[in-house]
Parts: C-alpha cells; structure tokens; sequence
C-alpha cells in the first residue's frame, strides 16, 4: 500500500515502516559515530519502542554491546492497516541488532500488568540471568492498577486556579489563548497513579525478589522540569504531582537495592517534540522557539542525542555521578541555561500567528511530530508500496 499521514487532532493514525526502519538506523548510526560506552551489558528497557525509551535501548545496544530486552504496548498491523510506529521501530531495531551479532527480544503487553512483568522475568531468568541497567521510561494516559483492578486515567491540569497562556495549533501555525480548569484531588490522585513512580517500584521489587538483579544495578527513570513558563500546566500542576512522586520513589528504591549496591536514579530530560508532548497546551509553542535558539547556539539535540549524552558523560563516566540537591541527574542542563531562558521568554512575549515561523521553529517542530511515524526522511521512497504486514522477530 502507499502510507500516507493521517492526522486525527494531534495524533497521526498511520506510520510508515521504511521511514521508521530509517529512523533507527539514523540514531544507531548516531551511537556508533561516538564511539564506545562502558556501560551496562544487560538492560531491560520498560517503554523501549519510542522516544527516550527506543533511544535508550539503541545506544545500550550499539554504544555498550549490550544484550537488550524490551517492553512496549504497541499495535500490531493489519492488512490494509499500519501498525503504531513503536512497533516498526522495535522491528528495525531487532533487524539490526540480531545483524550485529547482539541479543534482542521484545515483549509486546501492558507493562503495568502482572502478567507482562511475569513474561519478562521469565525471559530474563531464562536468557540473561540477571540484568544489570533498567530503564523505565513508560508514557500512557491510563493504568489499571495490576493489585485494585482500579482504572486510573491521568490529566493534564493545573492546580489552585485556572491557567491561561498561548498556546499554537503547530500544523496551521495559528497562536492563541487557551485555558485550562484546575483539577480536584481525585484528579491529582489518578494521574500520580499513572505517571507516578509505583509502577517503577514494582518492577524493581519483582526483578529482586527473584535475583534478576546483578550487583550493583541501576534504573534509570525519565523527568522533566522545564521553564517557568510552562510551569503552572505542567511542573505545578497534576503532572508535576507525579514527577514528583517519581523522584521520591528513586530514592525509596535505592534503598531497597542497598544491599546489592545498586542505584536508583531519575534523569531530567530536554523539552522534545513527542506524541505525548503535542497534545499539551503549551507546550509546542515553547519547543518551537527553543529549538530555534538551541539550533542557533549549536546545542540543540534530539531523543538519540540526548540519551547518548546521558549514558556517555553521566551515567558510565567512571566517577561519582553528577546530581541536583534532589539527587536528579540534569541533562536538561543545556535547555535550562540562563541565557537561552532568557530569549524564549523574550521570543514567548513577541510571538503572533504572523512571526512565529520567523521567531521559531514551527517547521522543526513539524519535522520532527512527522518523523516520529516514519514520515519525512532522506532515502525513503514514500510513493513506493510498502508492505505494512512487518513482523518483530522474536514475536513473529
């Protein structure tokens, strides 16, 4: 079939596997470019198909040599029907790492479930032994707590009073005033059980409690902070609850891994064009115009960048790890200098529907949302037929 975009709001209903299968031989090609991590050998990344999760797993795999196992809920295609661009990227991903010589398995299934956590210890007993880095970067609107049986549904809110800012719909480049209710306290209550770090815990916990971990373990989870400008809808408000929550739950499980030596850490990250991140009002406005200042100063990266950053200069340094006074580690580090803050808040105040494509970087942004479902990139011929019916090896 010919795959072409199918935008529904701000989600595109199609990938395009040839384009995600570039995607990841980009970012590994990336990794290889950098030369070798001493890192860890055996990872098991939660959320491993997309974003920070997939770019994880690839620069374990091909910076360290690692075996990986990966967990992801992703859509398996159909005839006539594309899967979700997680799943033709976990294929390539596999493709790759199998043709260098490196394990890769893949669990597709709701991460919060028992049953997905049982698949996944099984595997790793079976195959690995132990693991040796978890990565838990998992991204969804909703939860069933595996224990209550309870659906918790998570919400984008600020908290105390309504909040209004601009906002710009990034397809049409329109900017505009939104507002957003507060939430109550079952709203908070929900969206910390899903994007909070209980989950997190529980993995750990069950990877322990059957010495799957080796000593000296680490997990890594994913944060962000962000500008005061965002700050109401986002760090100050029902998400900024869970992050919170998550950054608490690192320092309850490096308790919990003291006697093995091992280490729980959370990562703040940079403000990236994501399909979680689209949808926040907000939010695309401050990333068009940050990467336009990033890319003027030279410092601007993507998912792969950044993670290779992370592994390379703070995670395997072979030194003390460099943290926050909360004990976070901040690879967000460029995005927060002073002197980029200070033009997007000057940019933020100037921007109209008429100057945005020139104060900001709308058509970044643009590539970047397109290049997250395969569209977009060099070397891939997308008035060709393309097979959608692709398989994830170790699944079928």
């Amino acid at each position: 079939m010919i795959i072409e975009p199918r935008m529904r709001g701000f989600i595109c209903l199609t990938a395009q596997p040839k384009g995600c299968e570039q995607s990841v031989k980009n970012q590994i090609e990336y990794v290889k470019s950098k030369g070798t991590i001493a890192g860890a050998k055996k990872v098991l990344v939660i959320g491993a198909s997309t974003g920070f999760g997939l770019a994880s797993r690839i620069t374990s795999a091909f910076g360290s040599d690692a075996a990986t196992i990966g967990v992801f809920f992703e859509k398996e295609p159909a005839e006539g029907k594309t899967a979700s661009p997680g799943w033709y990227n976990s294929a390539a991903f596999e493709n790759e790492a199998h043709k260098a010589g490196l394990y890769a398995k893949s669990i597709n299934g709701d991460a919060f479930s028992n049953e997905v956590k049982r698949q996944t210890l099984d595997l790793i007993k079976a195959d690995l032994g132990q693991v040796d880095l978890i990565i838990y970067s998992l991204a969804s609107p909703v939860r069933l707590n595996p224990n209550t049986g309870v659906l918790h549904r998570s919400v984008l809110k600020p908290i105390g009073s309504t909040f209004t800012n601009k906002t710009v719909d990034f397809h049409s480049g329109k900017v505009s005033d939104i507002s957003i209710e507060p939430c109550n306290d079952e709203d908070i209550a929900n969206t910390v059980a899903v994007m909070g770090g209980e989950d997190w815990a529980m993995w750990i916990d069950a990877l322990k409690a059957e010495n799957l971990l080796a000593p000296g373990a680490t997990t890594v989870a994913y944060s962000y902070i962000g500008p005061s400008l965002t700050e109401a809808v986002y760090r100050k408000g029902t998400i900024g609850r869970a992050k919170d929550h998550l950054e608490a739950t690192a320092f309850t499980i490096s308790d919990s891994l003291a006697d093995i030596n091992g280490k729980a850490y959370v990562s703040v990250n940079k403000a990236l064009v994501t399909q979680a991140s689209s949808a926040i009002p907000v939010i695309p406005l401050y990333i068009s115009l940050l990467y336009k200042i990033m890319k003027e100063k030279g410092i601007h990266e993507g998912c792969i960048e950044q993670i290779q950053r992370l592994y390379q200069q703070r995670l395997y340094t072979g030194e003390t790890m460099l943290t926050d006074e909360k004990g976070r580690i901040r690879i967000d580090d460029w995005e927060m200098r002073e002197d980029v803050q200070a033009q997007v808040a000057k940019l933020w105040l100037e921007a109209t529907s008429e100057n945005l494509a020139e104060l900001g970087d709308l058509e970044g942004y643009r590539s970047d949302f397109y290049n997250l479902f395969g569209f977009g990139f060099d070397g891939v011929d997308y008035k060709a037929d393309t097979d959608e019916m692709v398989a994830i090896p170790s699944i079928g």
